[in-house]
């Protein structure tokens, strides 16, 4: 049994999970490989795509699920993780959190009979990073551009250096100085990358980061959680908008990328996230056919 924690539990199999997106989301596996088989969704997070591209993937597959807030089950109240994931095994056939703490999930994981799939952690986002390389595939074909991630360093950040480094694409991250991404996913992606032969670069020099990139990546500035810092997060961040002043330094087929959902004025110019080149919503599309393929290889 496994499951997916991490971009790097999956570290070989990104391109067949990749090939198996691609093939649901052209119609071409038409069987329902997951009949009868229950999904529980716990959700510690609010959440649109996550929540819904899950949903609707295992309705697709011919399976059932199960959405849990906090306020639906027990653990919200202070029961153990071990208690809730042990009998949840007994119950469904996989189970996918969107969790406070990248903690709970890995003990979640330990205590669990079946495959857990994390829906976002304050440490990663996986199941977002699949459905960013879907996108930077079709449009491009392969990964041999230069993807490049503005901004906040989180967890999406962070799952982007993961997966870039895995497929070999060359990954620069431009964040204001102590809004880096974690240094062990750095070093984790640095010795990734080494083997596949492409490079990590980490700069407080947006325009350094952005020059001859394929894609231009952004996120909030507040991710959920950090509100209390708002007021310092956009001070630090206000000069790491991407606008069209910046992309013009990419590429002259660059395409913009956002995991959403987006502020428009702060970390994204209107005229960039709704002009010619973004490919946001392409993006978003493309959660519920990757969600599919991590459903189908993890639960089937």
């Amino acid at each position: 049994m496994r499951s997916l924690l991490s971009i790097c539990d999956i570290k070989y199999e990104i391109p067949e999970i990749l090939e198996l997106a691609t093939k649901f989301k052209e119609g071409k596996i038409n069987e329902k490989p997951l009949e009868d088989k229950t999904l529980a969704m716990i959700f510690q997070k609010s959440s649109t795509r996550t929540r819904v591209s899950f949903e609707v993937g295992m309705n697709e597959l011919g399976g059932n699920a199960i959405f849990l807030s906090n306020n639906d089950i027990q653990m919200g109240r202070g029961e153990p993780i071990a208690d809730t994931a042990k009998v949840l095994s007994r119950y469904v056939h996989g189970i996918m959190i969107r969790a406070l703490e990248h903690e709970d999930v890995v003990e979640f994981s330990k205590e669990s009979d079946v495959p857990i799939i994390s829906g976002l952690t304050n440490l990663e986002h996986p199941c977002q990073a699949l459905a960013d390389m879907l996108t930077v595939k079709e449009y491009f074909k392969n990964f041999n551009g230069k993807f490049t991630y503005v901004g906040d360093g989180n967890n999406v950040c962070n799952s982007l250096l993961l997966i870039c480094a895995c497929i070999g694409m060359n990954i620069a991250v431009a964040s204001p100085e102590g809004y880096e991404p974690d240094k062990d996913i750095i070093k984790k992606a640095n010795k990734i990358a080494k083997e596949n032969n492409s490079y990590v670069v980490i700069t407080n020099d947006v325009e350094v980061a952005v020059k001859n990139a394929s894609v231009v990546y952004t996120d909030v500035w507040v991710s959920m959680g950090d509100e209390k810092e708002q007021g310092k997060r956009k001070k630090a961040l206000k000069k790491y908008q991407v606008n069209q002043k910046l992309m013009e330094l990419a590429n002259q087929d660059a395409i913009f990328m956002h995991c959403l959902p987006a502020i428009r004025g702060e970390e994204v110019s209107g005229e960039v996230i709704d002009g010619p080149q973004s490919a946001v919503i392409d993006q978003a599309e493309n959660r519920l056919h990757a969600q599919k393929a991590v459903l189908y290889y993890f639960l089937k």
